[in-house]
């Protein structure tokens, strides 16, 4: 089933300022004019679900009914193989409910400690990225992007936010955290497109921003 073009007016369903940014950088090229649901003071839907896909599309579909406008969301998250892919889905909340990322990194690293994960081979992570666009009769466009690499310590760089300090993508010499915005998630051929986000967002282009 064909999607809708999205024009206009979107919703992008976060109240995390970081994603925000990002976000809006990637949509910014394709004239859409986007509004966060931070913004319009809508509430944070409770994320029951048990994968990044079905979190995404509750957050989409909370917005899209609540403004009726499109809305996309964002569900991702850092996993790590020596962990079981832990934090994943919990990626957020290991932070605490005051978005302590410098401690949720310190939690990890003491969990690979712990283990003895000290080498690269052992200290490999993924981020995920789900998008859902979510339009407001329910419909859904769906995809999802991964970036490999490896976590080190202490954390490098200050441009990134959440787990981004402590992740080397696979092929890199520098964090996410040490990357530029345009480095990490602009899209070719101005950005290199390597996050995690930038790869979902390719995906989406081609269902609904051609």
């Amino acid at each position: 089933m064909a999607h809708p073009a999205l024009h206009g007016r979107i919703v992008i369903a976060t109240h995390n300022s970081g994603k925000l940014v990002e976000m809006r950088d990637l949509l910014t090229p394709f004239g859409l004019e986007a509004v966060s649901a931070g913004e319009l003071n809508l509430p944070e839907p409770e994320e029951t679900g048990l994968t990044f896909m079905e979190n995404a599309a509750i957050k989409a579909l909370a917005a899209a009914k609540a403004t009726g406008l499109p809305a996309i969301a964002d569900d991702s998250g850092l996993c790590v193989a020596a962990l079981g892919g832990e934090p994943g889905i919990y990626s957020a909340r290991w932070a605490g409910p005051d978005k302590d990322f410098t401690r949720a990194m310190r939690q990890i690293e003491e969990l690979l400690q712990a283990k003895g994960a000290l080498s690269p081979a052992q200290r490999q992570a993924w981020f995920i990225s789900a998008l859902t666009v979510a339009w407001p009769d329910g419909q859904l466009a769906e995809v999802e992007g991964r970036v490999d690499g490896q976590l080190v310590w202490p954390p490098r760089g200050n441009m990134g936010f959440g787990y981004d300090a402590m992740f080397l993508p696979e092929g890199e010499t520098r964090t996410f955290g040490e990357l530029t915005r345009e480095e990490k998630h602009g899209l070719p051929p101005l950005g290199r497109g390597l996050s995690h986000r930038a790869r979902a967002f390719i995906a989406l282009v081609d269902q609904v921003l051609q």
